[in-house]
């Protein structure tokens, strides 16, 4: 029953990701052109021109993509669970998760840039465009909703959820590590091989911070951070500064 309910949460979430990032860097992969010339968008227009409709849009999809996290706490709630306490996604430790959180954005996210440049420069990346939205009022605010969305989604589901339902089945710590920090990497495959390393690396070091600390709220807080930083600096420096790869 765990494992079919396992397999079922990440089919209706990021092993349903990590499928479409598959087919989507094998279409990069076998179109014309090397990859740091494609690019790939996180947070595009649904509807250009319209932007009303297109903020619509926008809140259906970042509330639409928080339905798994639901499931997941009804799930542990079913089985005698706090819900989503028991993994530390809770409001106790305010200070502590926010100073964690900080801490570790600080130290991943000049590591991750470094690397991405690399990757990229050196032909093993596509050019990520983090936002590619119009300049409206509701710009910077979607773009906030949008990392702290793929913040809850992932570390709940891929970190936490996983990790716990992973020791139930049985499975040693360093193959639930693996498991938990690949399926990260291959999630964000259509970003290239820079992409699905740096993220299997960043996956590995959040696991183990996870089972040290027992808490998942300092990494929420972590990768809130991170792309609240990529999304809005994008949005402030490309075109603006010259070592910022921006779409041709």
């Amino acid at each position: 029953m765990l494992r079919t309910e396992t397999l079922l949460v990440l089919a209706l979430s990021l092993g349903a990701s990590a499928v479409s990032s598959l087919i989507s860097f094998i279409g990069a992969l076998t179109r014309p052109g090397a990859l740091k010339e494609q690019a790939a968008t996180l947070n595009g227009s649904y509807a250009p021109g319209r932007p009303w409709l297109d903020l619509a849009w926008q809140l259906f999809g970042i509330t639409t993509a928080l339905v798994p996290v639901l499931l997941v706490a009804h799930l542990l709630s079913r089985e005698g669970a706090p819900g989503l306490r028991v993994l530390g996604f809770d409001r106790t430790r305010p200070g502590g998760d926010t100073a964690r959180g900080v801490l570790v954005a600080a130290g991943i996210g000049s590591a991750g840039l470094a690397f991405y440049l690399a990757a990229q420069a050196g032909g093993f990346n596509l050019t990520v465009q983090p936002e590619a939205l119009p300049d409206v009022w509701w710009k910077f605010p979607v773009l906030i909703l949008s990392a702290v969305q793929n913040a809850v989604v992932e570390e709940v589901i891929v970190l936490a959820y996983l990790l716990r339902r992973l020791d139930r089945l049985g499975w040693s710590p360093w193959g639930a590590l693996a498991a938990s920090s690949v399926l990260r990497g291959s999630y964000h495959l259509y970003q290239g091989i820079g992409g699905f390393i740096g993220n299997m690396v960043m996956g590995a070091v959040f696991v183990l911070l996870y089972r040290r600390w027992g808490r998942v709220g300092p990494l929420v807080v972590a990768h809130s951070l991170l792309d609240i930083v990529a999304f809005g600096g994008y949005a402030l420096l490309a075109g603006k500064v010259g070592w910022l790869p921006t779409p041709a």
